[in-house]
């Protein structure tokens, strides 16, 4: 993965799924890379797009396959045979899951030949000086000479952005992804995480699909947004930084870009980078997921701050579950980290007492039927 000041981030419009349009894009970011030119038929390419579950490409909750595609296709024309199109989405990580996905989310169209079905895992080290010292990752992401990250311009609950870097959350193999939550609870910890996870995966390219993206409650409960905006780096935290200006996200709130930064892996300022393309737009009203649109106290005075932070742990975002329309499917139980939600008579309940916040059943919730609350955290239960 380049250092940021040899990652220049190309900004190029893109109204529609155009195919066409989209492999032209696509090979101006091949441009940016120079291990592009040894590319080969045996080199093993691994494509990560975003596919957080089953839904259809236009709720824009995952990666379209027009933009998967247009990976694929610029991979053939250099030659590579071996190119696998690869994700550990929510919930168990099986062939039977795995299946249900790739159709819903349309993958299946680009061939069945390109998509992953081996659910092993292998660990592997982590860079020294992080946070993890190692991860399991899936394996065809372990096993390839290049990754290549597609991931889509969302929001997101815990980490505010769901760009470049947390798409690569999706290398960790199935029901691990809440070990890892509750391993680390609080965001900042989870997104320093999520930083080494990036450094060990190292993307040799990274492609965000914002043609329609992700705005609101993300990265699965919001609403699509038309951006009409393809975005691609060699760096996945320049990439990101870039998204957070497009939509108007103050970098000190998304974490996996302070922490970069930290490590010099990412500059404090969009106008630090090599920007490429088109004029690079800001949204002004691009929608913030609830659970950060009140989180305020970074910005309060530092001799307020600790009071704020208090006040803040008690009154906490959190997962409301609506029980009139709950129909006890069980993928929330099954994807909290702390194991705090049970099916009652054919209801979910979450018990307070023991949630962290991290909204993974709001995430996994195919109905999306739990909101982002606000307020007093109760003791009790949902």
């Amino acid at each position: 993965m380049n250092h940021w000041r040899e990652a220049p981030v190309l900004v190029r419009a893109l109204d529609t799924y155009d195919p066409q349009g989209a492999q032209a894009i696509v090979e101006e970011i091949f441009a940016l890379w120079p291990g592009a030119a040894q590319l080969g038929r045996d080199t093993r390419v691994t494509i990560k797009p975003n596919l957080l579950m089953r839904r259809a490409p236009e709720r824009a909750t995952t990666t379209h396959p027009v933009i998967v595609g247009a990976v694929v296709a610029a991979l053939r024309r250099r030659g590579v045979e071996r190119i696998t199109i690869a994700d550990s989405p929510g919930g168990p990580y099986t062939q039977g899951a795995l299946k249900g996905i790739y159709q819903s989310a349309g993958m299946t169209a680009l061939g069945e030949e390109l998509l992953n079905y081996d659910v092993t895992w292998q660990r592997c080290p982590a860079p020294t000086g992080g946070l993890v010292g190692e991860f399991n990752l899936i394996t065809p992401v372990a096993q390839a000479d290049v990754v290549i990250d597609v991931a889509k311009m969302k929001t997101h609950g815990m980490t505010t952005l769901s760009g470049g870097v947390k798409n690569l959350f999706g290398c960790v193999p199935g029901l691990q992804k809440p070990q890892l939550h509750y391993q680390y609870p609080q965001s900042d910890a989870f997104c320093q995480m999520l930083v080494d996870l990036a450094l060990t995966v190292g993307p040799a390219l990274t492609i965000v699909d914002g043609v329609v993206a992700m705005e609101g409650n993300g990265p699965s409960g919001g609403e699509p947004r038309q951006v009409g905006y393809l975005v691609g780096s060699t760096s996945p935290f320049a990439a990101d930084l870039v998204l957070a200006h497009m939509m108007d996200l103050p970098v000190e709130g998304i974490a996996t870009l302070v922490h970069g930064r930290e490590r010099g892996l990412v500059p404090g300022d969009v106008g630090e980078l090599k920007l490429l393309g088109d004029p690079c737009p800001v949204f002004h009203d691009f929608k913030r997921p609830a659970s950060r649109a009140l989180d305020f106290t970074d910005h309060m005075p530092g001799v307020v701050r600790p009071l704020a932070k208090l006040v803040q742990r008690f009154t906490r975002p959190r997962p409301v579950i609506r029980r009139d329309k709950c129909v006890g499917c069980g993928k929330c139980a099954e994807s909290c980290p702390a194991h705090t939600i049970e099916i009652v008579e054919g209801k979910a309940v979450i018990h307070y007492d023991k949630c962290i916040s991290c909204f993974c059943c709001h995430e996994m919730c195919p109905f999306q039927f739990i909101d982002m609350g606000r307020g007093l955290l109760p003791r009790g239960r949902s």
